[in-house]
């Protein structure tokens, strides 16, 4: 039986649907490389009502992530919209769940990147991958962003940010990715995924 792929686990929380157009566009990036496939995983919303629950199942994208998804991931791609210049609480509230694997340095060395989408063109997409780029840090991750031999970052009047990918939504979150958004999110997962197989070789010779 043949050992599974390694795996970049693409997680993120998306309302209208925009984060969730850019996670798949990062996960063709990843399975443009060999060797490797991306995992899509969401959060569930968090609410305050403390009754209120969602369902085991989400109704439609990806399923809820669990910690083992992080766990045995080769590498992770972390997407949230911005709220007031910060990642979106649901995946906040995910990431407050995994101190058990920051305790045993399960995540040390992995490389990790960031992507977000805004309604506006400066709603706070720099600070966004920033905030979610922290706690990457304090887990010991690698953290990868674009380059900018990806040149489509000195032309872009969309996204594209060296911290990682970024989307303009529009005020109506309605606005489909910019062609220069696509290349540079594919280009980050195609990225990410590189550095995961590159990493994981090294473990294994260490």
């Amino acid at each position: 039986m043949r050992d599974p792929l390694p795996y970049v686990l693409i997680l993120y929380y998306s309302r209208h649907g925009a984060t969730r157009a850019m996670a798949e566009q990062l996960a063709a990036g990843v399975e443009s490389n060999s060797g490797i496939e991306a995992r899509l995983r969401t959060v569930p919303a968090v609410s305050p009502t403390c009754e209120a629950v969602e369902p085991e199942i989400p109704d439609e994208g990806a399923i809820y992530a669990s910690l083992d998804d992080l766990r045995h991931c080769a590498a992770l791609a972390l997407g949230s919209p911005t709220r007031f210049g910060n990642m979106a609480a649901p995946l906040k509230h995910f990431i407050d769940t995994t101190s058990t694997l920051w305790l045993n340095g399960t995540l040390i060395d992995k490389p990790a990147t960031a992507f977000t989408s805004t309604s506006s063109l400066h709603g706070g997409q720099e600070t966004t991958l920033i905030s979610m780029l922290l706690p990457l840090l304090h887990h010991g991750m690698v953290y990868a962003g674009l380059p900018y031999s990806e040149t489509d970052l000195m032309d872009t009047t969309a996204g594209g940010t060296p911290y990682g990918a970024s989307h303009v939504a529009g005020q109506r979150s309605d606005q489909p990715l910019a062609d220069s958004e696509r290349r540079l999110v594919r280009a980050q997962g195609k990225r990410i995924a590189r550095l995961a197989l590159a990493l994981q070789s090294l473990k294994e010779t260490a």
